[in-house]
């Protein structure tokens, strides 16, 4: 409770920032503030302190698991906010608008992960979706910025369609939204039942991107400004999946060997086209959301197997996940030419760049040492430890060798291609914060028990 209080809140705030202050580096200062302050309610949080004592009636629950969560969702908005708050100005001149969405989205996010009633769940999902229709549209001079917005508006607009129309199947047959009623019975399917958690299914599918429901990802992403689409391809799809992961396994836990099969073949429908589709990109920026989509099938791995290290493993591939996207971003929004041959010679001009762009890559791929390479690890040990999806198992390790080939695309442009010199401006700050996240990206890689002894302790 003390994260969502206090994110609404200064939401607030940052909207009449503006009025006192035209500074933008004050501005930018007072959001890093609320979200250093964020962080710090939300750990004392998880050590028993509640800054807000509020009833609510069991519609939330604040356990160790979202707690964890949306720690490790502040921390990484934190550092998006240090690597590409500047980028905000170039977008228009509402800059402390954008700031007040960003902190009405982490309001949502909080909500999401702690939901304990499926209304509870549209509202999480909403409140973290609006404010992203209007931040996709910002960019008022390119069409390609209206265009995506106004198609991710009337998608996820679809969406919530079908999500309310689950939600009433299931009301209808439970007479509750009360996750802990639902879960309650001897896990017979009946026909409500059915069509509700498939719509829920195919909702909370695209709002993580999941094939057959990701079509709007590449337009939406690649039409977005480059600086939301960092927020949008990591901390918003990694909240989602967390909200994906307590719907279904608190709600419909009991039914998992009947929805299993389901869920396995949309998880490797999302990692084949995924995987498949980015390898034919010519933009760095599109192929960024196809990779997106790609991650999003590993990251389906835990719903899959919906067992302790499918649980863990998530948190901890949201946290790797995350600050590598973030990185490769900060880094993508100072290029001119987002094609891979805009990327040509880099590593001469900019080494620090290219080699803290290398370490992002190497672990989105999954290559060893990185904190990518673990994650994707307790994901398919997941898998395997249920016993009963062996073959979707094949298929991940297959597409993470795939995925290897368009990453290294970009490796090999920085550092062994030539090309016409374009100039990228980076001050020295930018380029020390993108060497401590790439340290940190290696840290995990090799010492994944920081986090995992942390994850074993609240779970």
């Amino acid at each position: 409770m003390n994260a969502i209080v206090i994110s609404a809140i200064w939401g607030v705030v940052m909207m009449f920032s503006g009025i006192f202050s035209k500074n933008n580096a004050v501005i930018r200062g007072t959001a890093l503030t609320g979200l250093a302050l964020l962080i710090v309610v939300n750990i004392l949080e998880m050590g028993g302190t509640h800054l807000f004592k509020v009833n609510v009636h069991g519609m939330l629950s604040f356990d160790s698991f979202s707690l964890l969560f949306n720690t490790i969702a502040f921390g990484s908005t934190f550092l998006y906010s240090l690597l590409s708050g500047r980028d905000m100005e170039k977008v228009g001149r509402s800059t402390p608008d954008y700031f007040a969405l960003i902190f009405f989205i982490l309001c949502g996010v909080s909500i999401s992960s702690s939901f304990n009633t499926l209304l509870m769940l549209f509202l999480g999902i909403e409140i973290m979706s609006i404010p992203l229709y209007i931040l996709t549209g910002t960019d008022k001079r390119n069409l390609k910025s209206n265009e995506a917005s106004l198609k991710y508006f009337l998608m996820g607009s679809f969406s919530t369609g079908l999500m309310l129309m689950g939600i009433t199947l299931i009301y209808g047959a439970k007479g509750s939204f009360n996750l802990n009623i639902i879960s309650l019975g001897t896990g017979e399917l009946t026909p409500m039942i059915g069509a509700g958690l498939l719509l829920l299914l195919f909702s909370m599918a695209f709002k993580v991107s999941a094939a057959p429901f990701h079509f709007w990802t590449p337009d939406v992403y690649d039409g977005a400004p480059t600086v939301f689409t960092s927020f949008m391809a990591t901390i918003i799809k990694a909240a989602a999946f967390i909200a994906f992961l307590r719907l279904f396994d608190d709600g419909f836990g009991e039914l998992h060997p009947h929805w299993q099969l389901v869920v396995a073949v949309i998880t490797a429908a999302t990692l084949i086209i995924g995987n498949i589709t980015a390898v034919f990109q010519q933009s760095v920026k599109r192929m960024l959301a196809y990779s997106s989509i790609a991650q999003a099938g590993f990251m389906m791995f835990a719903l899959v197997a919906l067992n302790g290290v499918g649980k863990q493993g998530l948190i901890f591939y949201t946290a790797a996940y995350s600050i590598a996207t973030i990185g490769v971003f900060a880094v993508l929004i100072k290029m001119k030419d987002y094609t891979f041959e805009g990327f040509n010679g880099l590593a001469k001009r900019q080494p620090v760049l290219a080699a803290a762009a290398t370490v992002f890559l190497l672990s989105l791929a999954g290559i060893p040492a990185t904190a990518g390479f673990m994650a994707k690890f307790y994901m398919l040990t997941a898998a395997v430890n249920d016993g009963h999806v062996m073959w979707l198992v094949i298929v991940g390790v297959l597409c993470a060798a795939i995925s290897v080939y368009y990453y290294f695309r970009v490796i090999q442009a920085m550092y062994f291609k030539d090309g016409d010199a374009q100039e990228v401006q980076v001050s020295p700050v930018f380029k020390g914060l993108l060497v401590i996240i790439a340290a940190i990206v290696v840290l995990l890689g090799i010492f994944p028990q920081w986090l995992i002894d942390k994850l074993y302790y609240f779970l």
